[in-house]
């Protein structure tokens, strides 16, 4: 029977197909089935092309199939369809394909590189409810599979790894990578990286702890990527004393970590204040010789600064201005609003005249600082200067910073600058702070100032008024 034939009868069968199914059975292997076929039947006839086409997938038998998959004169590409079509139509087949079929069907994507088609096919044996084969049989069937380069067996399971790491099957990775050790095949230090990944994300790092220091006796070579996953993970959770702990281990057994190891266990004892373990993690780097980068300096800064620990973190900005490192704006406004929360103010007028010297830019975060902070210690003339350099740069008040102006005058008596400032809001349409309108309007009381009093309290209800809904507005559906 010709392929010709062959397909235009397949068109003709419904429900048990799909619409053009021959679509779906690549060329060549259509021709190797017909062939098949052909050589096992002693004649055909028009009036049974159907059944004779039925017949040439319902004559496949599991040798067969396997021979198909096998076999190099079919691309795996195709072989992964023709795969896929006889699940999708178990009813055109007198067998399901056995476990046999899939390996080799996945060993052939492995070596065509087709990692995810691998990874989905592999799947569906040993995670999917069915078929499912637990891994001492599918380990024994690999081991059957005598055709196949190590090179491939290995990397098969080390791809058995990742499956089950990736559906919590934590029992299985170990067992894979048990049976990998026992019988000498190779595994990638990569894909256990993969899974102390998968660990650190569900805040398992008991038994991604446990799985580092399998690797290490199993004579892995472990990488710094390895070792800072399980450091992140670990500080994730807060136990720095034990991550500090594996960190010297590691480093006895000759695995150094990097810079980004130690900001992770540094970035974790600045969050927390715990300064006793941050010293030591400090002191070992310097054991160890390794150097400050910008981004350990910065969280350092913003440890000290968070904490109160101000002058530290100024030596910190000096020192990277000594090693020629750039301190980036975000850095000056800490120290600065931290001088000035802790009424510092001349230290932090210091700071931004070394921001002026150094070429760093300013932006509104380092004026708010500095302008609250000496508002607060009532030097107001002094606030007012910053306020014009502010502007000059092209940046304007917020409300907030109107409403910390206003109170500073009205606080030192000024009452007129604080009027003026609180008329130059409206105009803005800026809010009021009712609590600061309240004492303008009580020192303006105070010093008989009455008809500037009602104005500022017309200004004031005409605002409130023009931010509410009016009660004769269109009713809501």
């Amino acid at each position: 029977m010709s392929i010709q034939k062959v397909l235009r009868t397949l068109k003709t069968v419904k429900r048990t197909l799909p619409e053009k199914p021959h679509r779906e059975i690549p060329y060549s292997i259509s021709k190797t089935l017909v062939s098949s076929s052909s050589s096992s039947s002693s004649s055909s006839s028009s009036s049974s092309s159907s059944s004779s086409s039925l017949g040439i997938l319902s004559n496949l038998s599991p040798a067969k199939l396997h021979q198909i998959l096998a076999s190099p004169e079919h691309k795996p590409s195709q072989c992964l369809r023709f795969f896929n079509f006889i699940i999708e139509n178990q009813s055109l087949i007198s067998f399901k394909p056995d476990l046999q079929a899939h390996l080799t069907l996945i060993f052939r994507l492995l070596m065509a590189r087709r990692f995810s088609d691998a990874e989905n096919v592999l799947k569906s044996v040993s995670i999917d409810e069915y078929p499912r084969y637990p891994f001492p049989f599918l380990a024994a069937t690999v081991e059957n599979c005598c055709c196949f380069e190590p090179k491939v067996v290995a990397k098969l399971f080390n791809l058995m790894i990742k499956v089950y790491s990736d559906s919590a099957k934590f029992d299985q990775v170990l067992e894979t990578f048990d049976h990998m050790k026992k019988n000498g095949v190779n595994i990638d230090e990569r894909t256990c990286t993969v899974h102390l990944f998968t660990l650190k994300r569900i805040d398992e790092m008991r038994l991604g702890l446990e799985f580092l220091y399998r690797m290490i006796e199993s004579g892995i070579e472990i990488s710094v990527y390895s070792l800072t996953v399980v450091v992140g993970g670990l500080c994730k959770s807060g136990e720095i004393k034990k991550c500090r702990e594996l960190v010297e281990d590691m480093l006895s057994k000759g695995i150094k970590p990097n810079i980004v190891t130690y900001n992770i266990m540094i970035d974790a004892c600045a969050k927390r204040w715990n300064f006793e373990e941050l010293n030591s993690i400090l002191a070992l780097m310097e054991k160890e010789g390794e150097a400050f980068n910008v981004n350990t300096y910065k969280i350092l800064i913003d440890g000290y600064s968070s904490f109160g620990k101000i002058e530290e973190a100024e030596k910190l900005l000096l020192e990277m201005h000594d090693k020629d490192l750039k301190a980036d704006t975000h850095m000056y406004n800490l120290i600065i609003n931290g001088y000035c929360k802790q009424g510092l103010v001349d230290r932090a007028v210091s700071v931004f005249d070394k921001m002026t010297n150094r070429d760093i830019n300013f932006n509104f975060d380092t004026f708010w600082a500095l302008v609250n902070g000496i508002c607060k210690s009532g030097k107001m003339e002094s606030a007012m200067v910053y306020v014009s350099k502010m502007q000059s740069k092209g940046i304007e008040l917020d409300e907030a910073l109107f409403n910390t102006l206003v109170d500073g005058f009205y606080n030192k008596g000024m009452i007129d600058e604080a009027l003026a400032l609180q008329i130059e809001m409206e105009k803005k349409g800026f809010d009021f702070d009712i609590s600061i309108c309240s004492k303008i309007l009580r020192g303006l009381c105070k010093s008989k100032r009455f008809e500037e009093a009602e104005e500022l309290v017309d200004m004031m209800v005409k605002r409130q008024s023009s931010t509410h809904e009016s009660p004769c507005s269109s009713p809501r559906y």
